[in-house]
């Protein structure tokens, strides 16, 4: 070659180049794809080192480097490569873009600035001398982003009714892409189509015929590894019409005495209870009828007390649960339990002349081991010895309670 060849001028027109031979899926695991393109003579400018490509988070500042060794009177500028713009040429900034800035050190490091990055940021960067032919390297620009809710994709509170399938969704963005997962907002298992789980991954919460049981908040989850991670809660609402169960549906009492009566509702939206009589008449809390409620979501103990039982207090009673999906009813029979005699307790212990009967000869054949065996003294000679001296004094004892 003769100093006459034509000299080709490498210009911004090579980084529009290289960003269409890199596609969207190279940039998401970059390389440092620095391109130099070596002058011929050795009095020219060169790169000291290649440049190391940059990783920051969304809203950080990002410093990207280049070094040069002899730079002479030649100038520098750094480019953005999928725009094919200039933003600083020599000592000047170029763009418009304020959050871009230059520094430099003896002619030698120069330093390509950007404060508060963007996602838009992502990508090859360029720096270049103007040599003939011009030489230059690239850097990449990797902007991490937190994941963030889609709300727009994502599910909203749901109100629905039991038994029919239902669907939440949750989409997030953010880079890498982010992991979803879903969980109950108290923390608990629930039953997800027949398994019992604690988490469940991916973007669909689906469940097959849902019941009252799964009622309650949810947590779509969204992490990719760059804090923070991001959470939406989701209410689940299920409705359905009451149920209503009872503990015990024949209850005794004593004349005088106090006595409480039990239902049980299951219902949502939220019912209206009360009792009646076996007329149907509604009962009025008063003096010797205590009504009480006590709700936990979906469920409400009614209870009934009644003070100081009277004759006119025995018969049906009914507990009523209502709500806008539908009714019923539970019935309770209270009754009449007659108190027991009371005797002297004494006579009760009637049969304990057939115990005593009975535990003579045990105790004759103690007494006839005790004038043999030294075991009188509850001696330890024998465990058979030791045994029956305890039966016998026991027996002594026993004689001597009835007695009394």
């Amino acid at each position: 070659m003769t100093t006459s060849t034509t000299v080709v001028v490498v210009t911004l027109c090579i980084a529009h180049f290289i960003n269409d031979a890199s596609s969207d899926k190279k940039i998401n695991r970059p390389v440092n794809q620095n391109l130099i393109i070596v002058p011929p003579d050795d009095n020219l400018p060169k790169f000291v080192t290649p440049v190391q490509n940059t990783t920051v988070t969304v809203g950080h500042n990002a410093l990207l480097a280049c070094i040069v060794d002899n730079l002479q009177t030649y100038k520098v500028t750094w480019a953005k490569v999928k725009t094919e713009m200039v933003l600083t040429m020599h000592q000047s900034v170029i763009a418009k873009d304020s959050r871009i800035s230059l520094s430099y050190n003896d002619h030698r490091s120069w330093y390509l600035h950007i404060r508060e990055v963007k996602e838009d940021d992502r990508g090859w960067y360029m720096c270049q001398i103007n040599t003939e032919p011009v030489i230059s390297q690239s850097v990449y620009l990797q902007v991490l982003v937190p994941p963030k809710i889609i709300e727009d994709e994502t599910s909203s509170d749901m109100v629905v009714r039991e038994l029919n399938d239902v669907v939440l969704q949750c989409k997030a963005t953010g880079y890498p892409e982010p992991y979803v997962m879903w969980r109950r907002g108290d923390g608990n298992d629930f039953n997800y189509n027949g398994e019992k789980v604690n988490v469940v991954d991916g973007e669909k919460l689906h469940f097959n015929k849902i019941s009252r049981l799964h009622m309650g908040t949810y947590y779509c989850i969204a992490q990719n590894g760059i804090p923070p991670p991001f959470n939406k809660k989701i209410s689940l609402t299920v409705h359905f019409p009451p149920i209503l169960h009872v503990p015990n549906q024949l209850v005794g009492a004593t004349l005088s005495q106090k006595v409480t009566l039990l239902c049980i509702s299951e219902a949502y939206p939220k019912s209206i209870n009360y009792w009646t009589r076996g007329t149907g008449e509604m009962i009025i809390p008063g003096e010797r009828y205590e009504i009480a409620y006590k709700h936990d979501m979906y469920t409400t103990n009614m209870m009934m007390t009644i003070h100081k039982v009277q004759p006119e207090d025995y018969g049906t009673y009914t507990c009523v649960s209502i709500n806008p999906l539908g009714n019923t009813d539970g019935v309770i029979k209270l009754y009449e339990v007659t108190k027991p005699l009371e005797t002297d307790w004494k006579l009760s212990l009637s049969s304990s002349d057939n115990i005593t009967k009975i535990t003579e000869d045990l105790s004759n054949q103690i007494i006839s081991l005790n004038s043999t065996s030294r075991a009188s003294k509850c001696g330890l000679d024998t465990i058979a010895a030791s045994l029956l001296c305890i039966i016998g004094k026991l027996y002594k004892l026993s004689r001597r309670y009835f007695k009394n």
